[in-house]
């Protein structure tokens, strides 16, 4: 980020991850700038980045979504065109919602949602099997979640 990360920043930023629908009016007030300059400010953070992007927080099973997974994928070899494309076919599967680069006994961690079991398998079986250079798959389904968060731990 060019230019300081300052404490009103961090305010701007803690403010934001927890209620991202927060008027820029209620916004100034919390940390106490006029609305201009909180606009101001969180637009700079936007431009660098810092805030990447919105989002609102679904319940998958509110929406038909029975099953929470998590996948270890292995690749067989660690050639730059091989993970290449491993990665790009991984962005292109809906049902990955998130997929992480390890260190340690995987390559990758995949979090997958689905609707059911059936669609997990059709997922397993027909689109992450036939990615060229996988050589282990390790699934885990998630029975309860007991934290889900996006909020870093900013110290005000």
């Amino acid at each position: 980020m060019s230019g300081q990360f300052d404490e009103i920043d961090d305010a701007i930023v803690i403010a934001l991850q927890e209620d991202s629908s927060i008027s820029n009016v209620q916004l100034a007030k919390r940390v106490g700038l006029s609305p201009a300059a909180t606009l101001a400010r969180v637009k700079k953070l936007e431009q660098d980045e810092v805030i990447e992007g919105y989002q609102a927080k679904i319940d998958l099973e509110k929406i038909g979504y029975d099953l929470l997974c998590f996948v270890q994928v292995s690749l067989e070899k660690h050639e730059v065109n091989l993970v290449a494309d491993f990665r790009r076919a991984i962005r292109e599967m809906p049902e990955v919602i998130e997929c992480h680069f390890l260190t340690g006994s995987s390559d990758y961690l995949l979090k997958v949602a689905v609707k059911n079991r059936h669609a997990l398998e059709d997922f397993l079986v027909n689109t992450l099997t036939p990615v060229p250079g996988l050589s282990h798959i390790q699934t885990s389904l998630v029975l309860s979640e007991i934290k889900g968060s996006t909020v870093l731990p900013i110290k005000k």
